[in-house]
Order: C-alpha cells, then structure tokens, then sequence
C-alpha cells in the first residue's frame, strides 16, 4: 500500500495521491471522513533545507465541530502557525513535504488543487493572520482589499460590496468606518489593522475561521469586543473556530477545547475546564503556572526553564524531556511517549477525568489535581521529582 514515503514532490509541492500500478487507491482505502467539520489525521509538515529536514508539525490528529471553539496555546516554534498555513493550503507549491490527511466538511485538502483550495478560501474557511501589516496589501486601500474578497465569493455590484466593507469595519469597532474605508493600511495603527484583518476574514461569512492571535496589540476594551464578535460567529451562524493564542485567559473565557502543542506536536488535550483543573502534562503546569493572578502580587512569575527544541533536530524519548522537572532517562529521554486517553473506564484510568482527556507523557499518573508549578518548576535543575504526588504540596 502507500505510505508516507511514497509521495513526491508534484505541482502542488510534495504530494502526490496517484497509485502505483497494481496498488488500490489510498483514498479509496483510507476510512471516509467522520462527521466533525475539520479532521487532520497524522498531519505532517516537514521543511527540507540544506542542514536537514525541519519537522514543524510532526503526527498531529485532532477534530473540530461546527459550533465548536478549539484553542491552541503553545511556546513559539511548537508549530500552531505551520499546522494553520496547512489547513488554509499556503503552504502548496512550497518546498513544504506535508504528508497525512485534512478534512473539510467531508473534503479532503492535502491532496486537493491549488485552484480547488483557493476556492474555499474565505467562503469555507479564513484565516485572521498574526501580523496584519504584512499580510495586508500596502498598495490598495483597506476597502478594496475587503471589497476584493467579498466579490469573489458573491455576485454583487462594487457598490453593494463596498457598503458591506464599510459595515464590517464598523462591526469590528473601527470609528468613522465610511471614511476610514479609503485609508491605506499604513493609516492605520497597529490596533485598527488588526481589526480591519479580522473584518476581511469575517467578511464572507466563513464556516472555518482560524484565528492566529487576532487580539495582539488590541487594549483590553476593543479585544473584548473582538472576541464578543467571534463568539457571536460560532453561536449564530454555527461556525467553527480555531484560536491561536498565547494567552490562557483568553482560551478560559471562549475556547470549547483545548490543544497544547510542543516540539510540532499535541502533548495534551482536553475540554478547557478539564485541563485547568487537571493537567496531566508537565509542561501544561507550567504554562498555567506562568499566568499571573491577584494571589502572585509580590511573588516573581514562575519560568519554564531552557528554551523549546529546534524542529531541525527534535531530543531522543520526550521532546520535554530536556526542560521538564519530572524527567528520568528510562524511559523519558529513551522513548518518545504516545498521546494517551488518561479518562475513561479503561486500565490507567482517573476518577473525575473526562474521556477525551489525552496526554504525552510517561509519568502523568504521577501528577495529582492541584500541582503548584511554582515548586515544580523552582530550580533549573531537571529530574527534581521522584514522587511528584507527595512533593508537590502547598506552600504553607
């Protein structure tokens, strides 16, 4: 049968889904889509350059419903922008090897044309990108960059098209938006491109909407009015959304489910009540433990030492292993974990931990309900806990 490497590089840049002669049809033989909106199933994308292959996203699987909000957090470099410029298709006729399966209401997409992709584009699915001033065109006028999109998905007159324009930058909080829509993107400040990105994402009512930090640079009143906005998207029209966000506050208040990636993979899942209350991963307690709240004040944060691994050239065993207090070599830095159900009725299973709860880790049976990051991650030393269940107690 086919297998991974079996597909070179073609027209839209290494994929390539024809059979070999005498071999059955992959797709043919691959189990049909299940019923969520969005499924990536061993997602795959690696970056060949002359020092080796860069694994930016490494075996990633995961769903998301309609109606649904699916936060993403993770340090920078754990490949939540990489895995979104693969769903949205950027990365085809690239140098990128994207190898695995993503499905789009029933669709599959690694495999799909440029052409058929473009026209999913802002209909089906968009993207709000992290950094507006770039993706924007400098050469037109915002107005006509959100009048562009809009005409390609729906028959209408500029006229029509540009009172739509100027309705959702006033839906997106934009003052004086029927005159601001003239304005170039350099008239713009940091705040008010942001949103003007996010108007032309929402402009077509899309189904899939992937949302790559779409509050930076906003103040705390216009990012809750922005997230007000999105959460009114997946209610009433019942689309699917996808936050990328470094702030866990954020993903408290709107996510439905949360995804912690690491070193181009998840190394935890679960509902977002479940995983702040019991993170089954060293590194999620560090993350919650980096947040700040009104019982810090006067107390220094609490860093996860070292720095994430290079997707150039990812730690034998746990891509963690390197950074995490609970680390011993066997078989932490021997042998790579598998993403685990920890919930259920099955063997290794944990009172009051939901089904759906999955995790990367060898020892995370060792790690109790109320883990105080702040002991956990207190020393640069690695390997601190040998029985993490009875050290992590509170301070008195």
């Amino acid at each position: 049968m086919t297998t991974a490497d079996d597909w070179s590089r073609g027209q839209d840049g290494f994929v390539d889904v024809r059979p070999r002669p005498g071999e059955p049809e992959f797709y043919d033989s691959a189990p049909k889509p299940s019923d969520s909106f969005l499924e990536l199933r061993d997602l795959r994308v690696h970056f060949p350059t002359d020092d080796g292959l860069v694994k930016s996203a490494d075996g990633l699987s995961f769903t998301l419903e309609r109606g649904r909000t699916l936060g993403i957090v993770g340090e920078s470099g754990s490949g939540k922008s990489v895995t979104s410029l693969a769903i949205m298709g950027l990365h085809k006729n690239s140098r990128a090897k994207i190898t695995g399966q993503i499905w789009l209401d029933g669709e599959e997409l690694v495999a799909a044309s440029i052409e058929r992709v473009r026209g999913l584009r802002g209909k089906k699915m968009a993207m709000i990108f992290q950094d507006p001033l770039s993706a924007m065109h400098p050469y037109y006028t915002v107005g006509a960059q959100i009048i562009e999109a809009y005409r390609i998905h729906n028959k209408v007159s500029k006229a029509v098209a540009r009172k739509h324009a100027i309705e959702m930058l006033d839906r997106v909080g934009i003052p004086q938006p029927g005159s601001r829509v003239d304005d170039y993107p350099h008239q713009f400040s940091g705040g008010m491109r942001q949103r003007a990105m996010i108007a032309m994402a929402l402009s077509c009512d899309p189904e899939l909407l992937i949302a790559d930090e779409p509050t930076t640079a906003l103040d705390v009143t216009v990012q809750a009015q922005i997230l007000e906005t999105l959460v009114r998207i997946s209610t009433d029209a019942g689309a699917a959304i996808m936050l990328i966000t470094h702030d866990l506050g954020v993903v408290a208040g709107m996510a439905d489910r949360v995804q912690v990636m690491y070193g181009g993979t998840v190394v935890e899942a679960a509902e977002v009540t479940e995983l702040f209350a019991h993170p089954r991963m060293p590194y999620t307690v560090g993350l919650l433990g980096s947040v700040p709240h009104p019982e810090m004040v006067g107390r220094r944060l609490t860093p996860i030492h070292g720095a994430p691994p290079s997707p150039l050239h990812l730690p034998p065993g746990c891509t963690f292993g390197p950074r995490c207090p609970l680390v011993r070599e066997d078989p932490c830095l021997l042998t790579e974990p598998e993403l685990v159900m920890v919930g259920g009725s099955g063997d290794g299973a944990v009172d009051g931990v939901d089904e759906t709860h999955a995790t990367r880790c060898h020892r995370w049976s060792e790690l109790t309900g109320d883990q105080s990051a702040r002991l956990m991650f207190s020393s640069a030393e690695i390997g601190l806990h040998e029985a993490p269940a009875a050290d992590l107690v509170e301070e008195q």
